[in-house]
């Protein structure tokens, strides 16, 4: 059963629930003009963050982005894209990815060993870090859903704190270094999406903007620390301490839609992963567990939503669910 514990729970941290640095292959890219690194794994997620010095990111089908020191961009695959010194540059492009080689062109590509990731001795060289991330499942689609196929976030903002803690890490050899720098790209990750969303003039999800609603914040946190829970519209709103009609209203018009609606495609979401999970629990379990106390109420429910049975998805869903998994990793 999911925990009650409404501590650390919302809508947008439960897409994170998939998205971790585990065991990375880290490094970084100490460039000297020119280069060209052609990053070809097609990462669902990718962050790229500028330590110091300058460069372009050239995104297959978007606009070129310029990243000055302390820039960060994080890029929605599966698209490849580029870090170049500038548009146009003349340096033959090296491939990087899961095993991508030393460049030969004015600079050093480190996997490990940060201690010597300056080895560069022009004064304007680029330091460049990229954690590329696995997004698995329906949960991580809805974050992937929520963001544009380029961001970038400028620095000022908190995640330069994160920034400066992992520059400093960056350049040391410590025992447990992964461990830390893992910690710190997630960090980073979770600060640089939520600044992107924060920002003046900015467009965040229904749900994400609705969580600074007193009201409806509290009721999308409800819904998330406790999905199992026999929710009606009038116990939400008693836990919320409105009437039943004010949390309706005020619920529909921040987030789009009814509460049990959200509720239900919430329940379905989390039924998607757990269908696709190797550990193979029954369709009654996953019904159980989502809220319903019968597997044929449950069926139905699903079938409503997605268009298929969750005998059918269970099939179906497994192979895509395994496919769009990728090691998380820096270069």
């Amino acid at each position: 059963m999911y925990s009650s514990n409404l501590a650390g729970v919302d809508a947008f941290a439960d897409l994170f629930r998939g998205v971790r640095a585990q065991g990375s292959l880290f490094g970084s890219s100490t460039l000297s003009a020119p280069w060209s690194l052609l990053f070809v794994d097609g990462a669902p997620l990718t962050l790229c963050t500028v330590l110091e010095g300058s460069g372009w990111i050239v995104p297959e089908g978007c606009p070129p982005e310029h990243l000055a020191p302390g820039d960060t961009v994080i890029m929605r695959g599966p698209a490849r894209f580029s870090f170049v010194d500038e548009i146009g540059t003349e340096a033959e492009p090296i491939e990087c990815g899961e095993h991508c080689a030393t460049p030969e062109q004015g600079g050093t590509l480190h996997r490990l060993g940060w201690n010597d990731c300056g080895a560069g001795d022009s004064a304007d060289a680029t330091t460049l870090v990229v954690g590329a991330y696995p997004v698995r499942g329906e949960i991580g689609r809805r974050l992937l859903d929520a963001l544009p196929a380029v961001l970038r976030v400028a620095p000022g903002g908190t995640a330069d704190a994160v920034r400066d803690l992992l520059a400093a890490e960056v350049a040391v050899d410590a025992p447990g270094q992964q461990v830390v720098l893992d910690r710190l790209l997630d960090w980073m990750l979770v600060c640089s999406l939520r600044e992107w969303f924060d920002r003046p003039g900015g467009e965040p999800p229904a749900w994400y903007a609705a969580h600074r609603d007193s009201v409806v914040g509290h009721a999308l946190r409800l819904l998330h620390a406790e999905p199992a829970a026999p929710w009606t519209v009038s116990s939400l709103a008693d836990r919320c301490g409105v009437s039943r009609a004010t949390l309706a209203k005020r619920f529909a018009d921040m987030v789009g839609e009814p509460p049990l609606t959200y509720l239900t495609c919430w329940r379905m979401t989390l039924a998607a992963d757990l269908l696709t999970d190797r550990k193979a629990a029954t369709i009654a379990e996953i019904a159980r567990t989502v809220g319903y106390s019968d597997a044929f109420g449950f069926s139905a429910a699903f079938k409503r939503i997605r268009g298929i049975t969750p005998s059918e998805f269970r099939r179906t869903g497994t192979a895509v669910a395994t496919g769009v998994t990728t090691d998380a990793r820096t270069y």
